[in-house]
């Protein structure tokens, strides 16, 4: 498939989240309270990941920020902002902050495992900032300095991920937070790039466990609140897990039915009645989410394969249902650039 250009996007996509990413409210936290003085705000509880409304989209909203330094470090009018955004965040005592309140009594599912990826794929991202970009570069000198900065707390998070793999009997497969298949994939991402071995070892294993001998996939999707697909993240995941002609095999067996344009429902986007209605508006997210898995997966299919065509169209179609939606209400604005910039970026 001919690559997307996501640098029309860019300056926008920075411009939203730089607008919200220190917004402390209104927030919903993930916080068990243990007892009265743990009742605390947003900023005293998460001194780096209080904005965006929640701790994994604060998150999220930073990676999105470090890769569009990293796809385009010329971009001049927010570039300022974004270093200095990231200057003041990315600083050894407020990561103190943030592993202190990990270490707390009740904190062992906290953002299991939605916000455990996204913050190992922003390890991953400023990881390949450092890679691609000269050290003598100022950008190349931050990018090492954030990276460095943040990297005890991706230390922390691929601990959970080794901690909690093993006892994971079953993979959850809802199209939200919790999907299984969405954590590895990201997580895989910065297991690879940052060379942990152990990482990658144990999540090749657990997806090949969990989804190895998946055939047939019903793809009974998209529940009212998706914003993952079951299906194609699933398919997505074992794109990362297994070589070529293993994933394609896979694949085959899996969606069985694909070259005739079945299932259904995975072409279709999704309709998104009331976008001022914060589950209602997953659906968008959804759309997003699928366009990346669709160009994604058709990328990794061979020329001249009958699929490939389906899934560019696919892609295509919704991409163009949601692209358009990425500003509006706040419960929509604070996250859907992130998966628009995965859409069109990977």
């Amino acid at each position: 498939m001919p690559p997307l250009d996501p640098a029309p996007h860019l300056e926008h996509f920075a411009s939203i989240v730089l607008g919200h990413v220190e917004q402390e409210y209104p927030n919903k936290l993930d916080h068990v309270i243990n007892d009265a003085t743990e009742v605390r705000s947003p900023r005293e509880l998460h001194p780096i990941f209080y904005g965006s409304y929640d701790w994994h989209s604060s998150v999220h909203g930073h990676w999105l920020l470090v890769r569009v330094l990293r796809l385009m470090p010329g971009l001049f009018t927010t570039m300022p902002a974004i270093a200095s955004l990231l200057d003041r965040q990315f600083v050894a005592s407020k990561v103190a902050g943030e592993l202190a309140y990990l270490q707390q009594r009740s904190r062992g599912p906290f953002e299991r495992t939605y916000g455990w990826a996204w913050l190992l794929k922003l390890g991953a991202e400023l990881h390949r900032g450092c890679r691609e970009m000269p050290a003598s570069d100022p950008l190349g000198t931050s990018m090492i300095r954030w990276r460095d900065a943040l990297q005890p707390l991706a230390d922390a998070f691929a601990a959970r991920y080794l901690a909690y793999l093993p006892k994971a009997t079953y993979p959850v497969r809802v199209g939200t937070h919790a999907n299984a298949a969405f954590g590895l994939a990201l997580a895989l991402d910065y297991a690879t790039i940052a060379q942990r071995a152990d990482l990658r070892a144990m999540i090749v294993a657990k997806a090949t466990a969990w989804y190895g001998r998946d055939v047939n996939c019903p793809a009974w999707e998209p529940d009212g609140t998706d914003f993952i697909s079951p299906s194609l993240m699933e398919a997505e995941c074992m794109r990362r897990v297994l070589d070529g002609p293993a994933f394609l095999a896979w694949f085959d067996a899996f969606l069985p039915e694909l070259a005739q344009g079945r299932p259904g429902t995975l072409f279709t986007p999704a309709i998104v009645s009331d976008r001022a209605d914060a589950q209602i508006t997953h659906l968008d997210g959804l759309n997003l989410a699928r366009a990346w898995c669709w160009r994604s997966i058709g990328n990794a299919l061979p020329s001249g394969d009958a699929r490939k065509p389906l899934a560019a169209k696919a892609g295509s179609d919704h991409l163009d249902a949601a692209l358009a939606h990425v500003t509006g209400d706040y419960v929509g604005e604070h996250w859907l650039a992130t998966f628009a910039l995965l859409a069109l970026s990977e």
